[in-house]
């Protein structure tokens, strides 16, 4: 069963869970504070001493559910009727301490049989350290309630977006993506000095690194997925790769055949904005069989690499031998591609170019913007 009922932020009208609270008056919830024992506040009664919860476990944790149970004496167990539950994001130290903190979630819940499922997306978010605590209640004929102490603090962290999350930001993804144009070339921008390390250090290969944390923040493949960023937009005037670029100034062109073709697979990673109005997809090149393409099959949606709305790569009718290819992106949403694997500087040319290095473009570590409406999806941000 859900929790049927929730106070928080509970002096506004506009308060997303307005009306479902059915068993607990206005007042009554306002008192549900923890201070470490039982409320002080005259209005909860202090009869008979109620069982505390102990050895409180957390399972089944999804981007914004949990299922929580734990164990109690028999004594005065008859007599509850509900559970307050304290839930509240995890304090960083490091964190900005002039920034508005949130606001803490505590639970009405009727006594159900455990375990419980706690869901909500309004107060649940993905990839988040949470801390918890629960009081056994007892109502009373007047309405008030008779409370135990508080049990031990309990942390936990919330999981990454699903493979249904996933696909409900690829449908929304795919409302926006526009026409396909075609392209020729995968490019990819840094400095100078990232290219001689490669030279030098590398065998003359780039190699990957693990994603950043830019994106929605439920997203599967941050900090875990290896890989190397490319970009494949052109501009829709001329067909040709801008000269602008966030990166760096100096460019590694490749064909597109070499990182995209039959024996790659082609998976959907993200959809996001940062406060403007342009959009990106991610999406994972992953050669089949690699270790890349293995965590990708667990985690992310696959899309046909003949027939999808974001990056297509496809036979030419009438290509004599059939071995010719035709590459096109969508127009409306800029893509990121990550290819998983190393990348061999002698299969492209690398060279300086003409525009400017716009850095106010860059997407490193960018947060996504929790108010969009086109990118966001019923779930933690």
């Amino acid at each position: 069963m859900e929790v049927p009922g929730i106070a928080r932020n509970i002096s506004s009208p506009l308060s997303p869970c307005e009306g479902m609270i059915k068993d607990l008056s206005l007042d009554a919830i306002q008192l549900c504070e923890r201070d470490g024992s039982k409320s002080q506040d005259g209005a909860i009664s202090d009869m008979e001493e109620l069982p505390v919860p102990q050895g409180i476990k957390i399972s089944n944790i999804t981007c914004d559910s949990f299922k929580i149970c734990w164990d109690m004496e028999q004594r005065g167990k008859e007599r509850i009727t509900h559970y307050f539950i304290d839930l509240n994001k995890k304090e960083n130290k490091n964190s900005n301490k002039f920034k508005h903190k949130d606001v803490p979630t505590k639970l009405v819940a009727k006594a159900v049989p455990l375990p419980m499922t706690v869901r909500g997306h309004w107060f649940l978010s993905p990839r988040t350290e949470y801390t918890v605590a629960v009081q056994t209640a007892s109502k009373q004929t007047d309405g008030d309630y008779a409370v135990s102490e508080w049990s031990e603090i309990v942390e936990f962290c919330t999981a990454d977006y699903s493979t249904v999350h996933l696909n409900q930001l690829l449908a929304k993804a795919e409302a926006i993506s526009g026409r396909m144009l075609r392209f020729s070339v995968f490019y990819r921008n840094q400095n100078k000095e990232y290219f001689d390390h490669a030279r030098e250090e590398q065998g003359n290969r780039m190699l990957p690194s693990v994603k950043d944390n830019s994106g929605s923040h439920g997203s599967p493949i941050s900090g875990k997925l290896e890989g190397l960023f490319f970009s494949c937009n052109t501009e829709f005037n001329t067909g040709k790769t801008p000269q602008d670029s966030p990166y760096g100034r100096h460019r590694f062109e490749v064909r597109a055949d070499a990182l995209f073709n039959p024996d790659t697979n082609l998976y959907f990673g993200d959809f996001y904005c940062m406060y403007t109005a342009y959009h990106y997809v991610i999406l994972v090149l992953a050669p089949k069989g690699s270790s890349g393409d293995d965590f990708c099959k667990q985690r992310l949606p696959a899309l046909d690499i003949a027939d999808n709305r974001f990056l297509t790569c496809q036979r030419e009718e009438g290509g004599g031998d059939g071995e010719g290819l035709v590459f096109r992106h969508a127009q409306d949403v800029i893509l990121e591609v990550i290819y998983t694997e190393p990348v061999d500087l002698a299969l492209g040319t690398v060279a300086e170019i003409s525009g400017h290095q716009l850095m106010s473009l860059s997407t490193v570590n960018a947060k996504k913007d929790p108010s969009c409406k086109t990118c966001n999806i019923s779930v933690g941000r």
